[in-house]
C-alpha cells in the first residue's frame, strides 16, 4: 500500500505542473494592463504609468521568463521584497471581493466546505443503502420506486426544485429561511467577545464555543441547501449502487459462497458489498470535490456567500483575476481529491495497489 501511494504522490507534481502551464496559458489572453493585477490591487490608466508597470513586473519579458515570475513572483529591485507568485499563494487583487484572491478564496471556502460536509454524509449513506436494498430485491417494490424517484431527479432541474422548496417552506410556511444565519446569531457569532471563530464554519464553531442555540438556527439554514443538493446527488449513487451490487452479485465467487451454505445476509455484506462499492468509492470523491469548489446554483439561490457565489459575482463583474484564481484553486482540489480517491480505491481493492 505504502509503494502505491508514493508511486501517486510522484505523478502529482508533474500534474500539478500541466495544471499551471493550462492556467498561465488563459492568463496570457489578457492584456499587460489587467495581468498587471497580479501585482497591484489598483492599475493606473494613463500611459505612462501603466508602461511602468509593464517594465517593472516583466510583462513585455518572453513568456517563459513570466512564467517563472507568475510562480515564484517579482522581485523588487528597490526593497528587495517578492511580490506576487502562486507559489507564495498570492494570487492577486480581487476587485470584486476587493481583498487579495487567495484571502477571499479563504473567507468563502468555510461557507461551502460547511455546505458540502453536511451534503456528502447524507447522500453517500442513503444513496448506497437504497441502492444496496434495490439490487437485492430486484424488481421489487423498492427497486421499481427507487428507479422512478432516480429518473424524476434526474428530469428536475436543481434551480427549479431550490426555487420551489423556498415559495414552500419559507414564503409560505415560514419555517427554513435561507443565507446561512439568523440577523441575531449573525450578532453573536460577529461578536469576538462572546463568540470565537476557530474554523469559520458556523456549525462546528458553535459547538466549540457550546452555543447550541446558534447552533440550531445554522442546521435550521442549512437544511433547504442540503436537500436541494442532496435529492439529486442521491438519485446518482443510488443509481450506481444499484448497479454495481446487481452486477457483483451475479459473480461466479457469489455462487460459490452461496453453494457453500452461507446466508444470504453473510454472501451480501462480507462478499458482495465491499466490491460493490469500488464504483461508488470514485463517484463519490468526485461529488465531493464537485460541492467543495462551489455549488452556484445552490449559493446562489438559498443567498450562502461560498466560492460558488464568488464565482457568480466575479464573471458577472469580468474579474478575470478572480476567476482565474477560483480555477486554479479548484484544479488543485481536484488533483488533491484524485489522489484521495486512489488511495481509496486502492483500500478496497488489493489488485490496483498491487498491479
Amino acid at each position: 500500500m505504502t509503494a502505491y501511494i508514493l508511486r501517486r504522490l510522484l505523478i502529482l507534481p508533474v500534474i500539478m505542473f500541466g495544471v499551471t502551464i493550462l492556467i498561465f496559458a488563459m492568463l496570457m489572453l489578457l492584456d499587460p494592463i489587467e495581468r498587471a493585477t497580479l501585482y497591484v490591487s489598483d492599475v493606473p490608466r494613463t500611459a505612462t504609468a501603466v508602461q511602468k508597470i509593464i517594465e517593472k513586473y516583466g510583462l513585455n519579458e518572453p513568456i517563459p521568463k513570466q512564467y517563472i515570475r507568475w510562480l515564484v513572483g517579482n522581485k523588487d529591485e528597490v526593497t528587495g521584497e517578492i511580490e506576487g507568485g502562486i507559489l507564495r499563494g498570492e494570487l492577486g487583487w480581487s476587485h470584486t471581493a476587493q481583498m487579495p484572491v487567495t484571502e477571499a478564496i479563504m473567507t468563502k471556502l468555510p461557507v461551502t466546505l460547511e455546505l458540502a460536509l453536511w451534503s456528502i454524509g447524507p447522500i453517500m449513506a442513503s444513496g448506497i443503502y437504497v441502492g444496496i436494498q434495490a439490487a437485492v430485491n430486484h424488481n421489487k417494490f423498492i427497486d421499481q420506486f427507487s428507479r422512478v424517484f432516480a429518473v424524476v431527479a434526474w428530469s428536475f432541474p436543481t434551480f427549479v426544485f431550490a426555487l420551489l422548496m423556498l415559495m414552500i417552506f419559507y414564503s409560505g410556511l415560514d419555517w427554513l429561511p435561507p443565507e446561512s444565519l439568523s440577523q441575531w446569531a449573525k450578532n453573536i457569532v460577529w461578536d469576538p467577545t462572546v463568540f470565537t471563530q476557530y474554523t469559520k464554519i458556523n456549525t462546528v464553531d458553535a459547538i466549540l464555543n457550546w452555543r447550541w442555540d446558534v447552533f440550531l438556527d445554522a442546521v435550521k439554514h442549512l437544511i433547504l441547501p442540503v436537500f436541494g443538493l442532496s435529492y439529486l446527488i442521491f438519485a446518482q449513487v443510488m443509481r450506481v449502487m444499484r448497479s454495481s451490487m446487481l452486477e457483483t452479485l451475479r459473480e461466479d465467487y457469489i455462487k460459490t459462497a452461496r453453494s457453500k451454505g452461507l446466508s444470504e445476509r453473510v454472501v451480501r455484506n462480507l462478499h458482495a458489498r465491499k466490491n460493490a462499492m469500488l464504483p461508488v468509492v470514485t463517484i463519490g470523491g468526485l461529488l465531493f470535490i464537485g460541492l467543495l469548489t462551489g455549488v452556484v446554483i445552490t449559493e446562489t439561490i438559498y443567498n450562502l456567500h461560498g466560492l460558488g457565489r464568488l464565482f457568480v459575482n466575479s464573471a458577472a463583474a469580468f474579474d478575470v483575476v478572480t476567476l482565474l484564481g477560483l480555477v486554479l484553486f479548484s484544479s488543485f482540489v481536484m488533483v488533491g481529491g484524485n489522489l484521495l480517491v486512489d488511495v481509496l480505491y486502492g483500500f478496497f481493492d488489493p489488485r490496483v495497489r498491487l498491479s
